[in-house]
């Protein structure tokens, strides 16, 4: 132990950092044979000098006074394809990042070392090279403050020339790797925040500035292929293509968030350069769908894409700074002259340069030039008011007959009203503000519309997905937040027809083969609508109006009990949507599920004499055969088998029992098989009249919701049904098990029923809902 312990002193010793640095001195040239020796002396190097950087000054001071750390650049130099770049890379970090002293660091950072190694042209296109030289620049920008940045940078005369660093990593920003990308984004928000003037100067500058107008352009090319992907033709696979859609959406939201966190950083130079790429070559051209000209798009970006971008854009970055610009630019044609200058004083007060108000001028032109060519064939009456009744751009959207674009429109809208420190002086005329309390009567005279056109959706008897319905729901609470006088009979009207098709879809599921899910399924979706009903703006996923766009409804003859269940669970979110606005309109809150504190008793049970240990039984549970029908059935693997049925129910619960005679008790049996009552849907063979088929469902809905819980995307709807025939002794003996199977299906279906009655015959809550109808 002893020699053991003097060895590990004596490794770390200052006599031993002597030798391996006259070791790795008398290096003359690199190569695959003594590759490892190099390694090792480099390792050494690095362990020692960590060492003595917190244990041993002597150790620390020979470092510096045999400039060390020019042996790492000239072994750098001396090497011949033997690859040691990775090593010392690797070495290097590892000792920089141990390194915790400012005498330490500052002593790193001089005599260009460090630049010299950082400039070193590397061949990055082999290996795992460029992930280590990354790592090698993260390590170096984690050490720099604004003490020691002055030693990174080369100035003449007043200005920074060069910045090695800062240079480098740039090269690596658009990286292949999502890693190395972020890496670099760590390390320039980092320099960011230390940076002083002359460096500002110099990052601000071209041709170094040129990377932040890089960023708003690669983001614009992420944008084109989110609209690809939008766009796609319609016999791409809708899970695969959500699931594309939503990659896409995140890498555009990373972008955005790292924008922000640029413009957080409250440096006036950087932000306004930013602030000015977004404006110019982001938003502007995404806006181009959303104006009266879709003739001269110039970013070919489809409606509903351009309405995601800019929601989604106003979700993320905030700041008085560019939210007024951006704002003011997508409400800028419905503004009479003199708002549309205030708009441009805006842009001027927060520093943008005359591109921003070039670019809305550019806009007014497009769009009146293509207006004048227009209305010669269709005569318009001047516009009164400063957000113009004419169908156009924005309006348009909104007004649309597509409840995609429709939804969009205002969710853009309804965000822009919520903006907190918004220049108000640029939105009253519109009543945005009206958002706020404030000056309601002129949106109010939107609002009739929009609320007319939502409730037409709900009302349609176009099978909207639930979904939309959702979406749509969501809406109509938050427009009739504090305006429940706008609510007219024709609008009520327009709900009462929903509500009534609502219930009626949810009736027809009690014939279905899942109405033994509805009441759990209920209970689920009753907290999962409240939710979505009660999100705010700044919370609600944007990406909802891409899923929109996809979202298709199946409409044709698919008989699977997956697509059955689908079906179920969209009309119980449809109906359970209704209720909870019903109960926002007459209250003004939300409702407590009633069917919380409704509790399934197992004494409930059929008519038929069971045993209790019927109505609990497991799969190889030993039951009683007192009610059981005989009969026969084949197995692929074990050949047919005389077996007993029983059906039973127990309140809510129903279960199909396939149970074989015990080998020594002759009443009992023991349980092969069990399969739900609900879907069984009993069928005699048309030829052979002593045949039973029976349908049994094999899709599991506790493991699909576990499946899609959280994610953006649903189950794919193909699967195949299992399948029984039962054989009986005659037709009568099969018509009797029929019947019997279909009695207690009833009964199970009638206590179902039973318990929703309330909700479906709108005895609850009745008495509010007929006085406001009145």
């Amino acid at each position: 132990m002893w020699l053991s312990l003097f060895r590990s002193v004596d490794r770390f010793s200052l006599l031993n950092f002597k030798y391996v640095v006259k070791e790795l001195r008398e290096i003359k040239v690199v190569n695959k044979h003594n590759k490892e020796l190099v390694v090792d002396l480099l390792q050494s190097v690095v362990e020692i000098v960590t060492y003595g950087n917190k244990q041993d000054p002597m150790i620390f001071e020979y470092f510096m006074e045999c400039q060390v750390l020019a042996e790492f650049l000239r072994v750098l130099k001396i090497s011949r394809n033997s690859r040691i770049d990775i090593p010392l890379l690797q070495y290097l970090s590892i000792m920089i990042q141990n390194m915790d002293s400012e005498h330490a660091i500052y002593y790193c950072f001089s005599n260009d070392y460090i630049n010299n190694i950082i400039e070193h042209q590397y061949e990055f296109n082999r290996g795992d090279l460029a992930q280590y030289y990354v790592s090698f620049l993260r390590a170096i920008s984690g050490k720099v403050n604004r003490a020691t940045l002055c030693l990174l940078v080369k100035v003449q005369g007043n200005s920074v020339v060069s910045f090695p660093l800062y240079d480098e990593a740039l090269k690596f920003a658009f990286h292949e790797e999502k890693m190395i990308q972020t890496a670099i984004r760590s390390l320039a928000l980092s320099i960011y925040y230390v940076c002083d003037d002359m460096v500002y100067q110099y990052i601000t500058t071209p041709p170094v500035s040129k990377y932040f107008s890089d960023l708003v352009i690669r983001l614009r090319e992420q944008c084109s292929h989110l609209d690809f992907l939008v766009q796609a033709s319609e016999d791409v696979c809708i899970e695969h293509k959500r699931k594309q859609m939503f990659l896409q959406a995140d890498k555009i939201a990373d972008d955005l968030y790292y924008l922000k966190d640029i413009l957080n950083i409250g440096e006036s130079r950087l932000s306004r350069l930013v602030a000015e790429n977004l404006l110019s070559s982001l938003v502007l051209p995404i806006l181009q769908p959303l104006l009266h000209s879709s003739k001269r798009n110039v970013s070919n970006l489809s409606g509903v894409t351009s309405l995601y971008l800019v929601s989604r854009l106003l979700q993320v970055i905030d700041g008085k700074g560019m939210m007024d610009p951006v704002a003011g630019a997508i409400l800028y044609l419905y503004f009479d002259s003199s708002v549309q200058d205030a708009i441009k004083d805006t842009a001027t007060a927060n520093h943008f340069t005359d591109s921003f108000s070039k670019r809305l001028n550019k806009m007014e032109e497009m769009t009146y030039s293509v207006s004048e060519c227009e209305e010669e064939s269709i005569s318009c009456p001047p516009c009164q008011d400063s957000f113009c009744d004419k169908r156009s751009g924005l309006s348009a959207f909104l007004f649309s007959e597509n409840q995609t674009l429709q939804l969009a429109s205002l969710f853009l809208l309804l965000i822009v009203a919520e903006i907190k420190d918004l220049d108000c002086s640029l939105f009253p005329k519109i009543g945005l503000n009206g958002m706020h309390g404030a000056d309601k009567n002129s949106f109010s005279r939107f609002l009739d519309q929009i609320l007319n056109a939502l409730l037409k959706v709900l009302a349609s008897q176009t099978p909207f997905s639930a979904v939309i319905k959702w979406h749509t729901g969501w809406f109509l609470r938050k427009l009739l937040i504090g305006r429940e006088e706008c609510f007219h009979d024709h609008n009520l009207h327009l709900f009462n027809t929903s509500f009534e098709q609502s219930r009626q879809q949810l009736e027809k599921e009690l014939d279905g083969c899942w109405f033994d899910h509805i009441l759990d399924t209920l209970r689920n979706e009753w907290k999962s609508c409240t939710t979505v009903l009660e999100e705010s703006f700044h919370s609600k996923d944007a990406f909802y109006i891409l899923e929109l766009a996809v979202s298709q409804i199946t409409t044709d003859d698919d008989a699977t009990t997956l697509s059955a269940w689908q079906r179920m669970v969209d009309s119980v979110k449809v109906f359970v949507l209704h209720l909870q606005l019903k109960s926002y309109m007459l209250r003004g809150n939300s409702l407590e599920n009633p069917l919380l504190c409704q509790t399934e008793s197992p004494a409930s049970s059929s008519g038929q004499i069971h045993s209790s240990d019927v109505s609990s039984a497991t799969f190889g549970s030993e039951v009683s055969l007192a009610s059981g029908v005989p009969c026969r059935i084949a197995f692929s693997k074990a050949g047919i088998r005389d077996i007993y049925i029983i059906p039973v129910t127990t309140g809510t619960f129903g279960r199909l029992l396939l149970t074989e005679k015990h080998p020594f008790r002759s009443q009992r049996g023991v349980v092969l098989a069990i399969a739900p009552l609900a879907g069984l849907s009993p069928k005699i063979d048309d030829i052979h009249p002593t045949w039973l088929h029976l349908r049994i469902r094999e899709f599991d809905p506790i493991f699909f919701t576990n499946i899609i819980k959280g994610s953006h995307s649903s189950m794919s709807s193909h699967g195949t049904d299992g399948k029984w025939t039962l054989g009986f002794q005659n037709a009568d003996a099969c018509e009797a098990a029929r019947f019997l199977i279909l009695k207690e299906t009833r009964k199970q279906r009638s206590k179902v029923e039973s318990l929703l009655s309330p909700l479906l015959h709108n005895d609850w809550p009745k008495d509010e809902w007929n006085g406001h109808d009145k």
